[in-house]
């Protein structure tokens, strides 16, 4: 497949890798060149950009996606001025526990698609609505089509366990049954869920057993969570909406990544993170989706660049670059987020001249077409 007559061309290959007037080659599922003077020879099917804009599928290294029910009336509580807390996790635990397995892959498979139409060829999920050891290992099993799940069995503490015993059940058992099943382990590190102390041997746990750590850190307030992601050398310390700046150097000298979620502050109105300072401090930054029934029930990536540009002071190139290469960056693999020789052959065409039209036309659906490994998906 040849992509020409294309007006931009992201590649993020290197820095955002801007092309003009250029073309793309896929072939076996990979890009196998990019430039702007199509080499002699080329043949097989061919598509006429005219004059778009094509960028790399958007890469969300942070959702929830296994769940049951919603929870649309705490949100119209929260617009009429409740806080959010992490208590509300226990609803969608009920629900999910009660739900069939088919309902479960049902809503999972619809929120995958609706992710893709949108852009996104690349999403994480976690398990974390189960919170029982057979209800954990079914979420990661229903995900399966996913290279990367999480197990996220510390999201909160259910009502029939006190938190010392669910620790030890979370440390032991469900890390036994979860772990064949993920390739990361994840910990609410946070008031109302986990404190530093038990986030640090969950995370230890899931390590010995193979998984690599990722922290939701500093969401609702200040904590340990950005610094135990550092310290434990997490792939992420996700939300980083309240850090000091002793965090964002912690942040800056590690190969941990910041997954800013702009979804969640704009579903709770609370303060966004501030995206300008951690990438002038040398940061390396991801944006996601984190679609949840709870506090962001978006899969809408192009969404949360218009957000982030608006309200975290990013730049339309750093946005995009963080969408993409910053998610990859965010899930350490080198396959995707970029369109490079090699490269996976994930890419988006835009109803729009320039991939800056994400931000400049918040709301609008600029995405024309999307291909994942190679292939039209629509």
């Amino acid at each position: 497949m040849l992509i020409d007559n294309i007006g931009t061309l992201v590649t993020n290959d290197p820095e955002l890798g801007t092309l003009h007037d250029a073309a793309i080659l896929f072939e076996d599922g990979k890009v196998a060149w990019v430039g702007t003077k199509i080499p002699q020879g080329t043949s097989g099917k061919r598509l006429d950009a005219g004059g778009r804009a094509v960028i790399p599928g958007f890469v969300d290294s942070h959702g929830h996606l296994v769940f049951a029910g919603d929870r649309a009336e705490e949100f119209a509580a929260r617009m009429e001025g409740r806080p959010y807390t992490a208590g509300g996790i226990k609803t969608t635990v009920a629900a999910t526990r009660a739900a069939s397995t088919e309902a479960l892959r049902a809503n999972f498979d619809r929120l995958v698609a609706e992710a893709l139409r949108s852009g996104t060829t690349t999403v994480e999920t976690k398990s974390g609505y189960g919170l029982t050891v057979l209800d954990e290992r079914r979420s990661l099993e229903l995900a399966h089509p996913l290279q990367d799940r999480t197990f996220l069995g510390a999201h909160v503490v259910p009502p029939e366990h006190t938190a010392d015993d669910y620790v030890h059940l979370v440390k032991g058992e469900m890390l036994d049954a979860c772990a064949p099943h993920a390739r990361w382990i994840d910990v609410f590190c946070e008031d109302g869920a986990f404190d530093g102390e038990q986030t640090r041997a969950i995370l230890t746990a899931g390590i010995a057993k193979g998984l690599t750590p990722r922290v939701h850190a500093n969401q609702l307030a200040h904590g340990p969570g950005v610094q135990i992601a550092v310290e434990l050398g997490a792939a992420s310390a996700d939300h980083c909406t309240h850090t000091t700046d002793a965090d964002v150097d912690a942040l800056a000298n590690s190969d941990t990544v910041a997954t800013l979620l702009p979804g969640a502050e704009f579903s709770t109105r609370a303060q966004y993170p501030d995206a300008r300072r951690l990438i002038d401090a040398g940061v390396t930054v991801a944006l996601a989706a984190d679609c949840n029934p709870g506090s962001s029930y978006t899969t809408n990536i192009p969404f949360c660049i218009a957000i982030a540009v608006r309200e975290m002071r990013m730049t339309p190139d750093e946005a995009v670059r963080a969408a993409t290469l910053g998610g990859a960056q965010a899930l350490r693999r080198t396959d995707i987020g970029h369109l490079a020789p090699g490269a996976r052959a994930d890419a988006v065409v835009l109803e729009a001249p320039s991939h800056i039209h994400l931000a400049y036309r918040p709301g609008v659906p600029l995405v024309r077409s999307v291909f994942k490994d190679g292939r039209y998906m629509g």
